[in-house]
Formats: structure tokens, C-alpha cells, sequence
């Protein structure tokens, strides 16, 4: 933050150092830029209250990973001008509202960037799970539960419970079930402007709803869950030099080529294990 600070002294006016003080809403309003210094937690974590000003987020990756985080310092201090220059580097990602209604009544409101989780929890007995589209039964799903994730979660907790990719600009909400009790219950993609309630018809004492893996909400019996497209958006600068499949490529080695062995390496294994060629 501190080579920042001083490179942009003179370039643009710094409104608010939320790490010093804390931002107010109104106070986030003023600028045209947030930048974001950590890893994908405390991107996701600024994109919650940012979704509110449509103020674009420059990560900056200082974390382990970095999938939102997509600029390295000096990244950033390269692109720079393009970046405050070019609109066309800004991308716009839905993100979900979720509802807790208990006997009627709302319990629990929030925001999900990249997604909502309803998890086991102890004694870690199966779960049984009524899944309602527009009103419209969709499936009761037994197993460890569910995921429902945006686009850009797609390639978080999704992928690895098995579900697909999906590009990041895309409005479509997953539904990945979590070691379901069924061979033939395969995740599926629905419309974003579409609402899902699941209603938990058996939980566990510690059945919990997790929001992009930081906001905790203990659930019961018969408590409905109402899910739908938020009417903000998380709004991206992206990098220039990669695109989200570079990024998964160099990050999770996806679709990367077969290991072939060349000749050489043919040879020496085989002279080692006394064949011929």
C-alpha cells in the first residue's frame, strides 16, 4: 500500500484509506476506484459493500491465490493509465440475495458474491433438502448439502464439489448438490432471474448457511431459504495482460496438455527396465 500511496501522489486524489478509519457508504460514493490490497477473502469481503456504490474494484493481490485479486503491484503501476482510462476493462458480475425466513418471519439478509453454502455441520447426519424454482418443485436432495453459486464462484467451492465453469459475465445461478445419496443428481445451471427457496426438512444441531465462506447463519427444520439475483452488481476492473482462462490455467492448471515423454526419456526408462527399442 505504501509503494501505491506514493506512486499515485499526484496522478489521482486518495477519498478514503478504509483500512485507517473504515468507509461510510456515502464517503465509497466519491470515488471512481476502490483498490484492494490482500487476497480473494478481502476482495469478496469490500465487493459485499462496494455492490452498493457501483464503484469498481482493482485487486491487488497480496494473498496465496488470487483469482478477483488479478493485479500485482507492479501490474498495477504499468497499466495504470489504461486502466483509469479504459471502461472496457470494467466487468460487470451478478451476485445473489439471500433471505432466512423462519416461521414467517426474516431472520437473516445478506449478500453472496460468490456463493451460499448450506452445510452439514455436527453431527454431520445427511440432510434433506426441498429445492423449489419459481414455485415449481425442483428436487429434494439428501446428502451434505448444497452449493449455489454465481459465475464467479464458479470456480471456487463449485468446481471443486464437481460443478462447471462458467464464464464470469454470464447471469445464471449453479446448483451444486454436495455428496448427494444419488448417482444421477448432477449440478445444473438455472436462469439468474429466476427465484430458488430450499427448505430444510432434516438438519443437524449445527446445519449451517455460509456466505462466500465468511457470514454464518445457524439454520432449523423448516426454515426456507430464498435466493435470487441481487439488484447490484460487482463491478471488476480486469487485468489486461490475462484473461479468466489464463488465470485458471496458471492457477489451477486447468486443461493443461498430458505430461509426454520425449525419446530420451523413453530410452533411459527402458534401458532401466532391461528393454529394447
Amino acid at each position: 500500500m505504501d509503494r501505491f500511496l506514493a506512486f499515485v501522489r499526484g496522478r489521482a486524489e486518495i477519498v478514503a484509506n478504509c483500512l485507517e478509519t473504515g468507509c461510510e457508504v456515502n464517503e465509497l460514493r466519491q470515488a471512481d476506484f476502490a483498490v484492494v490490497f490482500g487476497g480473494d477473502g478481502t476482495i469478496l469481503r469490500a465487493a459485499r459493500e462496494l455492490c452498493r456504490t457501483s464503484v469498481p474494484v482493482i485487486g491487488v493481490n497480496v494473498g496465496k491465490l488470487g483469482f478477483l485479486a488479478e493485479f500485482s503491484i507492479e501490474e498495477l503501476t504499468e497499466q495504470f493509465d489504461r486502466i483509469i482510462i479504459g471502461q472496457t476493462l470494467i466487468e460487470k458480475r451478478m451476485i445473489l440475495h439471500c433471505d432466512v425466513i423462519r416461521q414467517g418471519r426474516d431472520i437473516f439478509t445478506y449478500t453472496a458474491v460468490n456463493d451460499v453454502v448450506l452445510t452439514a455441520g455436527a453431527p454431520f447426519n445427511m440432510l434433506e433438502l426441498k429445492l423449489t424454482v419459481q414455485n415449481q418443485k425442483l428436487a429434494v436432495c439428501i446428502g451434505d448439502g448444497v452449493i449455489v453459486s454465481t459465475p464467479t464462484g464458479s470456480t471456487a467451492y463449485n468446481l471443486s464439489a464437481g460443478g462447471p465453469i462458467l464464464s464470469a459475465s454470464l447471469s445464471a445461478i449453479v446448483l451444486t448438490p454436495i455428496c448427494p445419496h444419488s448417482l444421477s443428481f448432477r449440478p445444473v445451471v438455472l436462469n439468474a432471474e429466476q427465484q430458488l427457496r430450499i427448505e430444510p426438512l432434516r438438519v443437524n444441531e449445527n446445519t449451517t448457511l455460509l456466505l462466500d465462506g465468511q457470514v454464518q447463519q445457524r439454520l432449523l427444520k423448516n426454515d426456507v431459504i430464498a435466493i435470487r439475483k441481487h439488484a447490484g452488481q460487482f463491478l471488476v476492473v480486469n487485468n489486461p495482460l490475462r484473461t479468466q482462462w489464463d488465470t485458471l490455467a496458471s492457477k489451477l492448471s486447468w486443461a493443461q496438455k498430458p505430461r509426454y515423454a520425449d525419446r530420451q526419456s523413453k530410452t533411459q526408462l527402458l534401458n532401466e527396465q532391461g528393454g529394447k527399442i
